[in-house]
């Protein structure tokens, strides 16, 4: 799970994922969507695809990125344990506001 936490640790890793997530695409096409070198981008797919987050195959003369969602689960799973901590905080601030507004209506 550390390499995909690595993999999401920066930004335009993470704009990358979206662009894979909408379609598969060759390292030009990525390098389309950002204002870097193709050499940057290039580092940026070889951090996602050690993380697991993306596969490349080959066509033709083009290597084409493809997003592997699965990667992605065992990170969601792992936030997902601490889903109990918003709805915890969440419910007491809902409370509070309900006391506020009954408090209010009391007055």
């Amino acid at each position: 799970m550390q390499p995909a936490f690595r993999a999401l640790a920066d930004p335009t890793r993470r704009g990358i994922i979206s662009l894979l997530a909408q379609e598969d695409m060759t390292i030009a096409e990525v390098a389309g969507h950002f204002d870097m070198t193709r050499a940057a981008v290039k580092k940026h797919l070889i951090v996602l695809e050690d993380g697991g987050v993306i596969a490349t195959h080959q066509s033709g003369r083009d290597r084409i990125n493809q997003l592997q969602p699965l990667a992605l689960k065992s990170v969601a799973d792992w936030l997902n344990h601490f889903d109990h901590f918003w709805n915890d905080r969440l419910s007491a601030l809902k409370d509070a506001v309900e006391a506020d507004d009954q408090n209010k209506q009391e007055k």
